[in-house]
Formats: C-alpha cells, sequence, structure tokens
C-alpha cells in the first residue's frame, strides 16, 4: 500500500471515530433534557392526580408517534438526501421540555409530551443513518457495534445525568423541609434549558465536521438486488415487536413503586439514573460483543444471533420489578438496563447491517413504526391488565409475549445460517 495511501485511511478513521463521539455527545445531552422528562413524568403524573390508564394511553401513543413518524422521516430523509434538516428539527424542538416547568394546565403537558416524541421522529432515521454512513467510511476499521455502542453509552451517561437534576432538586428541598410538590417538578424542568443549549451548539459543530470531511457520500453506485430489503430484516422485526410487547416501560414502573408507595420520589429518579449507568456501561461491550460474532463467522447477518439474551432476561422483569422487595427491584432494574442497551445497540447497528446505503433511512422507519406500535400497544395492555385483573395475570402476560418473541427468533437464527459467510 502507498505510503500516502496508508495516511489517508487513517485520516479517515481519526475523523470517523471524531464524529461518532461528537455524535455521542449530541445524544448525551439531548438525553439529559427528554430522558430526564421519562424518569419523572410517571411520578409528575401521580402529583397531578392522573389516572395510571390516562397516562399510559398518552405514554402509548407518544411512543407510537416517535416511531411511526420514523417511517416517514425515514422515507423522506432517503429520498431528499435533507438528513441534516430532520436532524435540526428534531433536535430543536426538544426546547419544548423545559416549558413544563411554566404551566400546570394538563393538555399543555401532555402536548409537550406528545411534541417530545414527535422530535425524535423527526431526527432518529437520519441520525443512525449519518452514523452509519461515517463507520462505513472507515474501511471496516470501526465496527457498526462499537460505532453504535459508542454512541449508546455517552447517550445513556446523559440520561443518567438528567435525571439527577431532579434529584438534587428534590434532597434540597427535602433538606429544607419542603415537601414535594409540583413547583419542585417544575425547577427540574427550568434547569434542562441548559443542557438544551449545549445540544445545539454540539448539532452545529457535527454538521460542519461531516461536511468539511465528505464523510457522507456512498462509495459504491445503485445496485437494484443490493438495495432490496432481505426477509431476514422482516423476521427481525416481528421478533423485536413481541419482545416490546411484553417489557414494561420504565414511566409504568415508577407510576407503581409510586402510587404503592414502595419509593419516595427522589430515589425513583436516582434509580432510574441507575438504570441509564447501566445501560451506559454495558453498550460498548455489547456492541464488541456483536462486531466480534459477525468477524468470527464472516457473516454481516450473525450479529443478530445476540438478541438471545433479550427474551430470557426481559420475561424476567416483571417479576423483579413489581413486587415490593427492594433488592429484587435493583436486580431487577440492572437486567432492565442490559435489555435496553441490546435494543438500543444491536437494534440500529442490525440494521444497518442489513440494509443498503441507499435503504437505510427507510429501514430505520419501518423498523422504529414496528417498534412504536409494540410500545403503544404494549403499555396500553400493561395498565388495563394492572388495573383490571392484576400483578399476577400481568406476569403471566408478558412471560407469554417473550415466549412468541423466542420462536421469531429461531426462525431468524434459521434464516441466518442459510447465507454464506461473506455473502450477507
Amino acid at each position: 500500500m502507498p505510503k500516502d495511501a496508508g495516511k489517508e485511511k487513517n485520516a479517515v478513521f481519526r475523523n470517523a471515530v471524531k464524529v461518532i463521539v461528537i455524535f455521542g455527545l449530541i445524544s448525551l445531552f439531548g438525553d439529559m433534557v427528554y430522558e430526564s422528562m421519562r424518569g419523572s413524568s410517571g411520578q409528575y403524573m401521580t402529583t397531578l392526580g392522573v389516572e395510571m390508564t390516562q397516562f399510559a394511553l398518552i405514554l402509548g401513543i407518544g411512543e407510537f408517534l416517535a416511531y411511526a413518524l420514523r417511517l416517514v422521516a425515514g422515507i423522506a430523509s432517503d429520498k431528499s438526501g435533507k438528513y441534516w434538516w430532520f436532524i435540526y428539527a428534531g433536535y430543536g424542538i426538544l426546547v419544548v421540555v423545559p416549558l413544563m416547568g411554566v404551566t400546570t394546565f394538563l393538555p399543555a403537558i401532555l402536548s409537550i409530551m406528545m411534541l417530545e416524541r414527535i422530535g425524535k421522529a423527526l431526527r432518529n432515521p437520519s441520525k443512525d443513518t449519518i452514523l452509519s454512513h461515517v463507520a462505513d467510511s472507515a474501511g471496516g476499521k470501526v465496527g457498526m457495534g462499537f460505532a453504535f455502542g459508542l454512541q449508546e453509552a455517552l447517550d445513556k451517561f446523559g440520561a443518567f445525568l438528567g435525571p439527577l437534576i431532579f434529584t438534587v432538586v428534590f434532597y434540597v428541598a427535602k433538606n429544607k423541609g419542603v415537601e414535594i410538590g409540583v413547583p419542585e417538578y417544575q425547577m427540574g424542568y427550568k434547569l434542562l434549558a441548559i443542557p438544551f443549549a449545549l445540544l445545539m451548539a454540539v448539532v452545529i459543530m457535527a454538521h460542519r465536521k461531516v461536511s468539511k470531511e465528505r464523510l457522507m457520500e456512498p462509495k459504491d453506485p445503485p445496485n437494484a438486488a443490493a438495495d432490496k430489503i432481505r426477509p431476514v430484516f422482516w423476521t427481525y422485526n416481528a421478533f423485536t415487536f413481541l419482545s416490546l410487547i411484553g417489557f414494561a416501560q420504565f414511566p409504568l414502573i415508577a407510576y407503581h413503586l409510586k402510587a404503592g408507595g414502595i419509593l419516595p420520589d427522589e430515589q425513583i429518579t436516582l434509580f432510574y439514573s441507575i438504570v441509564m449507568a447501566v445501560n451506559a456501561l454495558l453498550a460498548v461491550a455489547i456492541g464488541v460483543f456483536y462486531d466480534w460474532v459477525k468477524r468470527r463467522t464472516g457473516n454481516k447477518q450473525s450479529g443478530l444471533l445476540t438478541l438471545l439474551f433479550i427474551p430470557v432476561a426481559t420475561a424476567a422483569l416483571p417479576f423483579l420489578t413489581l413486587g415490593s422487595s427492594i433488592p429484587l427491584l435493583l436486580v431487577g432494574l440492572f437486567l432492565f438496563g442490559a435489555v435496553q442497551a441490546a435494543h438500543e445497540t444491536i437494534m440500529r447497528s442490525a440494521i444497518a447491517d442489513i440494509t443498503s446505503l441507499r435503504k437505510r433511512g427507510t429501514g430505520y422507519g419501518i423498523f422504529n413504526t414496528s417498534f412504536g406500535c409494540a410500545m403503544l400497544i404494549g403499555s396500553t395492555a400493561f395498565a388495563q391488565v394492572y388495573k383490571n385483573f392484576g400483578i399476577p395475570t400481568l406476569q403471566i402476560v408478558l412471560v407469554a409475549a417473550q415466549a412468541m418473541a423466542m420462536a421469531s427468533f429461531l426462525v431468524m437464527r434459521s434464516q441466518i445460517r442459510k447465507v454464506a459467510p461473506n455473502k450477507a
């Protein structure tokens, strides 16, 4: 290899890693904003006197919008090539989250929660597409799992820091002898204006860096056969759909902990920070393991086999998080963080590995629509069964969903094994 060519490849690798880190910082500040709201919204709704079924419906609709609209955003970004437009719009909408601190008007609060989810829908297909392009630009030196794992780790580090803002506010209030109520929650939301300002500054930095280094240019000509979405993609969709229907979302767990008097407000937000820390610590390891499986088999699709952990661990969660035992809850929250890390890291890496560059935004959009439908159905069903039939029945329902997810995993494994090495 000519010396200049080697230097050029090393420069591309360094630039790719820098951009991946910058995208991680975007996720860090973004998660400080919106994960703080998610980590506190369940308790806040209880404080405002909102019933769990109402909250679950709003939560489910919000999650559906967050993922279903990604189909439109993904296709539109692929067709227009204006990925950065969607990123600026999606992150810009987060300006509404600090406004939670200036109103107690319930329709306004619920609208803010919806807008935050819509912003996530707009930005995520484009963000994931750009990040996968950047990883590809390094010529295989940056593993897709490592790229998304590192980004997810920084993402969840922000999700760890954000809820601590509320924890500090609550502890300060308690030390002053003030009972935690609406004013304390509002103060926490107002403080989120600081990470929002930092977020937008880093988005501008990332845009300039990617444009300057020309990391978004496709290296292969169009190929109708290669650009076609593969059968394993649809099986993977089915697996994720079923596993998420049986996955209890943290705001619903938090509602249970608050309503049942199991934990005080400040400990619930602290525990959510712990979940995010677990997620951050495991994300890179999961991503590296995903890349190792692909290299060992010579099959890009084989990284999906690492998903076996998800239905097994998720089936245990309702028995650990929906009781009154604090030690079991801590174990359950550790598993929760591990499952979430696996979903986020493997999900985004796998879509990049089983779709072509020109169909990637569309692939992320379709996948996330299925993801959103599962979250809507899952959260609504969770609340209805919880309220009308009780926790033991709910545990059976959630385990049944994981059993169906395992069946779809076995189908997916069979499809992957039929693909010859280096032909994926």
